[in-house]
C-alpha cells in the first residue's frame, strides 16, 4: 500500500534549543540554508506523498508565510493548531486524526535530519504501525525498545532510539478521548499485542535538539 498522507510535527516548544527557538520555530531551522521542515516536505513530495498535515503551536504564525498551502512542494497542506499550550506527540496526531481516514498515514518528528527513504513502509496487514528505529545516540544511551531477531521488544539486550520516523495506522488510536497525551505509552499497548513492527536505519539521522547539534550537523554538511 503507498503512503499518500503524512504529519510532519512542528508543535513544540523547543526548550534545549533556546535562544533559537525564542523567535524561531525549531522545524524551521535552517540546515545547509533550509529549513528542517522543507527537507521532509521536498522527500514527502517526491515519494508520491499528496497531503501534509501539520501541527502547530508554538509561533505557529511563522509557519504558513513560509510553507504557504504546500504547492510549493507539489503537496496539499492542512494545519492543525493545537492553541496555546502543545498536546505531546499523540494527542497532537489525535487532534488531526479525521484528515488521515482509514488509511495509515507517515509520521516524522519536524526537529530531525536524515536521509532515510521517506515515507517509511505501510504497515504490514492487521498491523497498527511501523517504527525506524536508529543506534542510540550519546544524548539517549538506553534507547526506546528492544530488537531480537525482526522482533520489536519492549526490553532486551539489542536496544534502538525511536527515530521519529514511522507509519501508523489510525486505528492505533482508537477509542481515545482528544487532549495532552504522549506517543510511547500507545506504541507500548500496541507492541505488546504484537501489532507493531520496526525496522533498523543506520545512515545519517540526526536529532537536532540543541544549538551545539545544529552547529555540529550543519558543520558536517557543508564539508
Amino acid at each position: 500500500m503507498s503512503i499518500r498522507r503524512a504529519i510532519v510535527l512542528a508543535a513544540g516548544r523547543g526548550e534545549r534549543m533556546r535562544p533559537l527557538t525564542l523567535t524561531t520555530p525549531k522545524p524551521l531551522l535552517q540546515v545547509h540554508g533550509t529549513p528542517l521542515i522543507v527537507h521532509h516536505l521536498r522527500r514527502l513530495a517526491a515519494a508520491g506523498v499528496e497531503d501534509v498535515a501539520v501541527n502547530v503551536s508554538w509561533l505557529k504564525e511563522h509557519f504558513a508565510p513560509a510553507l504557504g498551502d504546500g504547492a510549493a512542494f507539489g503537496l496539499r497542506i492542512r494545519y492543525f493548531d493545537e492553541g496555546p499550550e502543545p498536546l505531546d506527540v499523540g494527542g497532537g496526531i489525535l487532534n488531526a486524526l479525521d484528515f488521515f481516514g482509514d488509511e495509515p498515514f507517515a509520521v516524522v518528528n519536524g526537529d530531525v535530519y536524515s536521509d532515510f527513504a521517506l515515507p517509511p513502509p505501510a504497515p504490514a496487514d492487521g498491523m497498527l504501525g511501523h517504527l525506524v528505529l536508529v543506534p542510540n545516540p550519546t544524548q539517549h544511551p538506553r534507547g526506546d525498545f528492544g530488537l531480537e531477531c525482526a522482533e520489536l521488544r519492549l526490553s532486551g539486550a539489542h536496544r534502538y532510539t525511536y527515530s521519529g520516523l514511522a507509519t501508523l495506522h489510525p486505528r492505533l488510536f482508537a477509542g481515545l478521548a482528544p487532549g495532552v497525551r504522549p506517543l510511547k505509552p500507545l506504541l507500548d499497548r500496541a507492541l505488546t499485542a504484537g501489532r507493531l513492527s520496526a525496522e533498523v536505519y543506520r545512515g545519517i539521522w540526526n536529532d537536532v535538539g540543541t544549538p551545539e547539534r545544529l552547529a555540529a550537523l550543519n558543520a558536517r554538511i557543508g564539508a
